[in-house]
Protein backbone atom coordinates (compact mmCIF):
# COMPACT_ATOMS: atom_id res chain seq x y z
CA UNK A 1 0.00 0.00 0.00
CA UNK A 2 1.10 3.62 -0.40
CA UNK A 3 2.47 4.94 2.28
CA UNK A 4 4.19 8.46 0.53
CA UNK A 5 3.32 10.15 -2.89
CA UNK A 6 5.09 8.62 -6.15
CA UNK A 7 3.10 10.40 -8.83
CA UNK A 8 6.29 11.71 -10.94
CA UNK A 9 4.11 14.64 -12.12
CA UNK A 10 3.53 16.01 -9.31
CA UNK A 11 2.25 19.27 -10.57
CA UNK A 12 0.73 18.56 -14.00
CA UNK A 13 0.05 20.85 -16.35
CA UNK A 14 -2.06 18.32 -18.53
CA UNK A 15 -6.14 18.31 -18.49
CA UNK A 16 -7.45 19.22 -15.48
CA UNK A 17 -8.40 16.07 -12.86
CA UNK A 18 -12.25 15.72 -12.41
CA UNK A 19 -13.26 14.09 -9.33
CA UNK A 20 -17.14 12.88 -8.37
CA UNK A 21 -18.13 13.54 -4.62
CA UNK A 22 -21.05 11.01 -3.98
CA UNK A 23 -23.54 12.61 -1.18
CA UNK A 24 -27.01 11.01 -0.55
CA UNK A 25 -29.12 9.88 2.42
CA UNK A 26 -28.62 6.63 3.92
CA UNK A 27 -31.45 3.71 5.20
CA UNK A 28 -31.24 1.20 7.53
CA UNK A 29 -30.57 -1.54 5.00
CA UNK A 30 -26.85 -1.15 4.25
CA UNK A 31 -27.38 -3.62 0.89
CA UNK A 32 -29.60 -0.49 -0.56
CA UNK A 33 -27.57 1.78 0.43
CA UNK A 34 -24.62 0.34 -1.46
CA UNK A 35 -26.59 -0.10 -4.86
CA UNK A 36 -27.70 3.49 -4.73
CA UNK A 37 -24.13 4.36 -4.12
CA UNK A 38 -22.80 2.36 -7.02
CA UNK A 39 -25.39 3.66 -9.10
CA UNK A 40 -24.32 7.29 -8.49
CA UNK A 41 -20.75 6.00 -8.92
CA UNK A 42 -21.41 4.69 -12.45
CA UNK A 43 -23.14 8.14 -13.13
CA UNK A 44 -20.23 10.15 -11.94
CA UNK A 45 -17.89 7.81 -14.33
CA UNK A 46 -20.26 8.53 -17.18
CA UNK A 47 -19.83 12.37 -16.30
CA UNK A 48 -16.19 11.58 -16.65
CA UNK A 49 -14.80 11.25 -13.65
CA UNK A 50 -11.54 10.36 -13.07
CA UNK A 51 -11.92 9.85 -9.20
CA UNK A 52 -14.75 9.56 -7.21
CA UNK A 53 -15.35 9.40 -3.03
CA UNK A 54 -18.18 8.41 -1.20
CA UNK A 55 -19.51 9.58 2.09
CA UNK A 56 -17.93 8.44 5.24
CA UNK A 57 -19.57 4.96 6.37
CA UNK A 58 -21.51 5.45 2.95
CA UNK A 59 -23.80 2.43 3.26
CA UNK A 60 -24.66 2.57 6.95
CA UNK A 61 -26.61 4.34 8.82
CA UNK A 62 -25.13 6.83 11.11
CA UNK A 63 -25.40 4.08 13.95
CA UNK A 64 -22.89 5.85 16.37
CA UNK A 65 -25.93 8.11 18.02
CA UNK A 66 -26.06 5.54 20.38
CA UNK A 67 -23.99 3.17 22.28
CA UNK A 68 -25.50 -0.23 21.28
CA UNK A 69 -23.43 -3.12 21.25
CA UNK A 70 -25.66 -4.52 18.30
CA UNK A 71 -24.24 -2.05 15.69
CA UNK A 72 -20.91 -3.86 15.77
CA UNK A 73 -22.87 -5.92 13.49
CA UNK A 74 -22.09 -3.55 10.74
CA UNK A 75 -18.15 -4.23 10.78
CA UNK A 76 -16.33 -6.14 8.38
CA UNK A 77 -12.68 -7.13 7.80
CA UNK A 78 -10.90 -5.07 5.29
CA UNK A 79 -10.31 -6.96 2.40
CA UNK A 80 -13.98 -7.76 2.92
CA UNK A 81 -17.33 -8.10 1.15
CA UNK A 82 -17.58 -4.31 0.98
CA UNK A 83 -13.88 -3.77 0.06
CA UNK A 84 -14.54 -6.39 -2.80
CA UNK A 85 -17.46 -4.93 -4.20
CA UNK A 86 -16.19 -1.39 -4.29
CA UNK A 87 -12.52 -2.73 -6.20
CA UNK A 88 -14.51 -4.74 -8.99
CA UNK A 89 -16.79 -1.82 -9.45
CA UNK A 90 -13.29 0.06 -10.05
CA UNK A 91 -12.26 -1.95 -12.39
CA UNK A 92 -15.33 -2.62 -14.35
CA UNK A 93 -15.16 1.27 -14.58
CA UNK A 94 -11.82 1.98 -15.13
CA UNK A 95 -11.20 4.57 -12.24
CA UNK A 96 -10.20 5.29 -8.72
CA UNK A 97 -12.57 4.80 -6.00
CA UNK A 98 -12.64 6.56 -2.18
CA UNK A 99 -14.46 4.66 0.11
CA UNK A 100 -15.42 4.33 3.77
CA UNK A 101 -16.59 1.53 5.54
CA UNK A 102 -16.62 0.44 9.50
CA UNK A 103 -13.26 -2.27 9.41
CA UNK A 104 -13.11 -5.22 11.74
CA UNK A 105 -9.76 -5.52 12.73
CA UNK A 106 -10.02 -8.07 15.11
CA UNK A 107 -12.67 -8.98 17.80
CA UNK A 108 -13.01 -5.81 20.17
CA UNK A 109 -11.07 -3.52 17.67
CA UNK A 110 -12.68 -1.71 15.14
CA UNK A 111 -11.74 1.12 12.71
CA UNK A 112 -13.64 4.12 11.20
CA UNK A 113 -11.62 3.37 7.57
CA UNK A 114 -10.74 5.02 4.07
CA UNK A 115 -9.32 3.08 1.40
CA UNK A 116 -8.31 3.51 -2.16
CA UNK A 117 -10.00 1.24 -4.95
CA UNK A 118 -7.39 1.62 -7.84
CA UNK A 119 -9.65 0.03 -11.11
CA UNK A 120 -6.71 1.56 -13.57
CA UNK A 121 -4.43 -0.64 -12.83
CA UNK A 122 -3.26 -3.11 -15.66
CA UNK A 123 -2.91 -5.99 -13.16
CA UNK A 124 -6.60 -5.52 -12.19
CA UNK A 125 -8.31 -3.06 -9.98
CA UNK A 126 -6.93 -3.33 -5.71
CA UNK A 127 -6.75 -1.14 -2.83
CA UNK A 128 -3.53 0.71 -3.05
CA UNK A 129 -4.15 2.59 0.67
CA UNK A 130 -5.84 2.24 3.60
CA UNK A 131 -6.17 5.07 6.98
CA UNK A 132 -7.89 4.56 10.01
CA UNK A 133 -9.29 7.62 11.23
CA UNK A 134 -6.82 9.23 14.04
CA UNK A 135 -9.42 11.70 15.71
CA UNK A 136 -12.35 10.19 17.80
CA UNK A 137 -15.05 12.09 18.60
CA UNK A 138 -17.09 11.38 21.42
CA UNK A 139 -20.10 14.16 21.69
CA UNK A 140 -23.91 13.40 22.15
CA UNK A 141 -25.14 11.74 18.78
CA UNK A 142 -21.11 11.10 18.24
CA UNK A 143 -20.11 8.36 20.53
CA UNK A 144 -17.65 7.40 18.05
CA UNK A 145 -14.88 6.11 20.88
CA UNK A 146 -17.53 3.54 21.93
CA UNK A 147 -17.17 2.35 18.05
CA UNK A 148 -13.89 3.19 16.88
CA UNK A 149 -9.88 2.69 17.79
CA UNK A 150 -7.78 5.39 16.83
CA UNK A 151 -6.26 5.28 13.97
CA UNK A 152 -2.34 3.69 13.72
CA UNK A 153 -1.62 4.03 10.28
CA UNK A 154 -0.16 7.71 10.26
CA UNK A 155 -1.35 9.80 7.45
CA UNK A 156 -1.50 8.20 4.26
CA UNK A 157 -1.52 9.90 1.12
CA UNK A 158 -1.88 7.64 -2.22
CA UNK A 159 0.04 8.19 -5.84
CA UNK A 160 -3.10 7.34 -8.65
CA UNK A 161 -2.48 7.83 -12.94
CA UNK A 162 -4.26 11.58 -12.26
CA UNK A 163 -3.39 13.13 -8.45
CA UNK A 164 -1.87 12.31 -5.47
CA UNK A 165 -4.46 11.28 -2.74
CA UNK A 166 -4.62 12.42 0.78
CA UNK A 167 -7.01 10.87 2.97
CA UNK A 168 -8.69 11.96 6.20
CA UNK A 169 -12.43 10.98 7.77
CA UNK A 170 -14.73 14.08 9.28
CA UNK A 171 -13.96 14.48 12.40
CA UNK A 172 -9.96 15.14 11.13
CA UNK A 173 -11.15 17.48 9.18
CA UNK A 174 -11.22 20.11 12.18
CA UNK A 175 -7.30 19.62 12.95
CA UNK A 176 -4.53 22.03 11.13
CA UNK A 177 -2.18 19.66 12.06
CA UNK A 178 -4.02 16.96 10.17
CA UNK A 179 -4.30 18.37 6.77
CA UNK A 180 -0.73 19.84 7.58
CA UNK A 181 0.58 16.65 7.54
CA UNK A 182 -0.78 14.90 5.06
CA UNK A 183 -0.09 18.05 2.83
CA UNK A 184 3.61 17.53 3.68
CA UNK A 185 3.20 13.84 2.27
CA UNK A 186 2.66 15.37 -1.26
CA UNK A 187 -1.46 15.14 -1.37
CA UNK A 188 -2.47 17.15 -4.17
CA UNK A 189 -6.66 16.52 -3.06
CA UNK A 190 -7.26 15.86 0.62
CA UNK A 191 -10.39 13.49 0.28
CA UNK A 192 -12.45 13.77 3.45
CA UNK A 193 -15.21 11.34 3.47
CA UNK A 194 -18.25 13.26 6.51
CA UNK A 195 -21.07 12.61 8.33
CA UNK A 196 -21.50 15.91 10.00
CA UNK A 197 -25.30 17.05 10.98
CA UNK A 198 -27.16 19.55 12.86
CA UNK A 199 -29.81 18.36 16.15
CA UNK A 200 -32.52 19.03 14.82
CA UNK A 201 -33.58 20.87 18.08
CA UNK A 202 -31.04 23.31 17.57
CA UNK A 203 -32.16 26.96 16.02
CA UNK A 204 -31.67 27.79 12.91
CA UNK A 205 -29.00 30.02 13.64
CA UNK A 206 -27.26 27.70 15.60
CA UNK A 207 -27.84 25.80 12.31
CA UNK A 208 -25.74 28.32 10.30
CA UNK A 209 -23.23 29.07 12.67
CA UNK A 210 -22.53 25.64 12.58
CA UNK A 211 -21.95 24.92 8.67
CA UNK A 212 -20.41 28.42 8.07
CA UNK A 213 -17.16 27.47 10.60
CA UNK A 214 -17.21 23.85 8.56
CA UNK A 215 -16.94 25.50 5.54
CA UNK A 216 -14.28 28.10 6.36
CA UNK A 217 -11.68 25.53 8.36
CA UNK A 218 -12.04 23.48 4.88
CA UNK A 219 -11.42 26.45 2.70
CA UNK A 220 -8.44 27.25 4.89
CA UNK A 221 -6.76 24.03 4.75
CA UNK A 222 -7.23 24.10 1.30
CA UNK A 223 -5.30 28.30 1.68
CA UNK A 224 -2.23 27.55 3.74
CA UNK A 225 -1.17 24.30 2.01
CA UNK A 226 -1.78 24.99 -1.26
CA UNK A 227 -3.88 21.77 -2.11
CA UNK A 228 -7.72 21.08 -3.48
CA UNK A 229 -9.83 20.09 -0.57
CA UNK A 230 -12.71 17.76 -1.31
CA UNK A 231 -15.64 17.40 1.71
CA UNK A 232 -17.95 14.41 1.11
CA UNK A 233 -21.15 14.62 3.32
CA UNK A 234 -24.83 12.63 3.95
CA UNK A 235 -27.59 13.73 3.41
CA UNK A 236 -31.07 13.12 5.62
CA UNK A 237 -32.54 13.04 8.87
CA UNK A 238 -31.56 9.80 10.82
CA UNK A 239 -33.00 9.78 14.45
CA UNK A 240 -32.02 12.79 15.82
CA UNK A 241 -29.32 14.28 13.36
CA UNK A 242 -30.24 15.93 9.94
CA UNK A 243 -26.85 15.71 7.48
CA UNK A 244 -27.04 18.88 6.03
CA UNK A 245 -24.80 17.62 2.95
CA UNK A 246 -23.45 20.21 0.97
CA UNK A 247 -20.28 18.55 -0.17
CA UNK A 248 -17.90 20.70 -1.97
CA UNK A 249 -14.44 20.88 -3.68
CA UNK A 250 -12.06 24.04 -2.56
CA UNK A 251 -9.40 25.34 -4.64
CA UNK A 252 -5.90 26.27 -3.55
CA UNK A 253 -6.74 29.75 -3.08
CA UNK A 254 -10.10 28.73 -1.41
CA UNK A 255 -12.95 29.32 -3.17
CA UNK A 256 -15.25 27.32 -3.76
CA UNK A 257 -15.03 24.90 -7.37
CA UNK A 258 -18.63 23.47 -6.75
CA UNK A 259 -20.95 22.44 -4.13
CA UNK A 260 -23.69 20.43 -4.00
CA UNK A 261 -27.42 20.93 -1.96
CA UNK A 262 -27.90 20.49 1.26
CA UNK A 263 -31.20 18.17 0.99
CA UNK A 264 -30.42 16.02 -2.44
CA UNK A 265 -28.39 12.69 -3.41
CA UNK A 266 -26.31 14.47 -5.42
CA UNK A 267 -23.16 13.24 -7.69
CA UNK A 268 -21.16 16.65 -7.38
CA UNK A 269 -18.47 16.57 -10.57
CA UNK A 270 -15.61 19.27 -10.06
CA UNK A 271 -12.43 19.98 -12.11
CA UNK A 272 -9.30 20.47 -10.69
CA UNK A 273 -6.48 22.04 -12.35
CA UNK A 274 -3.50 20.46 -10.48
CA UNK A 275 -1.22 23.46 -12.29
CA UNK A 276 -3.17 25.54 -9.51
CA UNK A 277 -1.32 24.07 -6.50
CA UNK A 278 2.16 25.62 -8.49
CA UNK A 279 0.77 28.87 -8.64
CA UNK A 280 -0.75 29.06 -5.88
CA UNK A 281 2.14 28.39 -3.64
CA UNK A 282 4.79 30.60 -5.93
CA UNK A 283 2.78 33.30 -4.68
CA UNK A 284 1.90 32.49 -1.34
CA UNK A 285 4.52 30.10 0.05
CA UNK A 286 3.41 29.26 3.59
CA UNK A 287 5.82 25.77 3.22
CA UNK A 288 8.30 27.76 2.32
CA UNK A 289 8.36 30.01 5.38
CA UNK A 290 7.36 27.73 8.06
CA UNK A 291 9.65 27.43 11.62
CA UNK A 292 10.19 24.07 11.81
CA UNK A 293 12.50 25.00 14.59
CA UNK A 294 9.82 26.46 16.70
CA UNK A 295 7.60 24.17 16.78
CA UNK A 296 8.06 21.62 19.57
CA UNK A 297 5.05 22.89 21.61
CA UNK A 298 3.04 21.55 19.37
CA UNK A 299 3.74 17.77 20.91
CA UNK A 300 2.28 19.18 24.47
CA UNK A 301 -1.35 18.91 25.21
CA UNK A 302 -1.44 22.53 27.06
CA UNK A 303 1.52 24.74 27.28
CA UNK A 304 0.97 25.28 31.31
Amino acid sequence: MASEAENSDEFSDGAPVRIGLIQHACGPDPSENRQRTESMIRKAVEGGAHIVATQELFHLPYFPQSQDPGNFRYAEPVPGATTDHIVDLAAELDVVIVASVFERRAEGIYHNTTFVADGTRTDGGRITARYRKMHIPDDPRFYEKYYFTPGDLGWQVCATPRATLGLLICWDQWFPEAARCTALRGAQILIIPTAIAWSQDESAEAHRRQYEAWLTVQRGHAIVNGVFVAAINRTGIEDALRFWGRSFVAGPDGAVVAQADGDADEVLLADCPLSEIRSWRNVWPFLRDRRIDAYDDLTQRLID
